[in-house]
């Protein structure tokens, strides 16, 4: 994620086109590199580079987000509440529909990204496992593309291993979506409890998990995208079959003649 703020939106554009640049750079060398030892599958290797260094810097944040857990005594926690925060007093802003010029309607918002000091063992391992959870989420495109590419590149695209790994990661992909959504809220309700008192007009009364629609659309496509690598593979084991029947038929005709 790219994330940069200016005062002027020139500014901040022009940060954003510097770090896409830095991408694009990235992958021009690749791409270089491929090209200057003759590969003919230029974009698969760049595919393939890309996607390993995207699993190491994940493996890489996976320890991280471990060690933290044992490391400092304060645990980060995203994920929807139902604790409601009401916009500041002194914030100008009018109820729905009361004000004749343009202004703000007076709101709130869920108490939902914030940081928890001397937390426990327990809710330090719980945000952990949430983050787990979403780094997951996020490296298993790079995961799966990096097992087609390696099979294209040699020459088996319709593997059963391809196959496999499509159906893994869709399974994967549901897994981790689902406790991505519900490990955050999990986590950050457990974090407000363990910080405020039962009598506390703070202290979240239930919890507010929501499960979103993208792991369940995702693990479907992966799975359609399976069958069609698997339809393939009947098609290339097909066609080998009648490979060696025309060959065999071949040498019979040539043993007649």
């Amino acid at each position: 994620m790219l994330t940069f703020g200016s005062d002027e939106l020139g500014q901040s554009l022009l940060y954003i086109g510097i770090g896409l640049a830095v991408i694009a750079l990235i992958v021009a060398v690749v791409v270089w590199n491929s090209r200057r030892r003759g590969s003919r599958t230029v974009a698969l290797d760049a595919a393939l580079t890309l996607s390993a260094w995207w699993i190491l810097l994940s493996a890489v944040g996976a320890v991280i987000v471990i060690a933290k857990a044992f490391t400092v005594d304060w645990a980060e926690l995203h994920g929807e509440t139902n604790v409601w925060v009401a916009w500041p007093a002194d914030l100008p802003c009018s109820e729905f529909g009361d004000s004749a010029t343009t202004m703000l309607t007076c709101s709130g918002s869920s108490l939902a990204d914030f940081t928890v000091g001397n937390a426990s063992l327990g809710l330090r391992l719980l945000a952990a496992a949430a983050q787990l959870s979403t780094l997951a989420l996020t490296t298993m495109p790079a995961v799966i593309l990096a097992v087609i590419c390696f099979h294209t590149l040699r020459g088996r695209v319709f593997s059963r291993t391809v196959t496999r790994a499509l159906v893994g990661g869709a399974i994967a992909v549901l897994v981790f979506g689902v406790a991505a959504d519900l490990l955050g809220g999990i986590a950050a309700t457990a974090g407000l409890r363990e910080v405020f008192p039962p009598d506390s007009e703070w202290y979240p009364s239930a919890y507010q998990l929501t499960i979103t629609p993208l792991p369940f659309g995702a693990a479907l496509a992966l799975v359609a995208l399976a069958a069609v690598f698997r339809q393939g593979s009947r098609l290339e084991q097909d066609r080998a079959r009648l490979q060696e029947e025309t060959e065999r038929l071949q040498k019979d005709t040539e043993g007649l003649v």
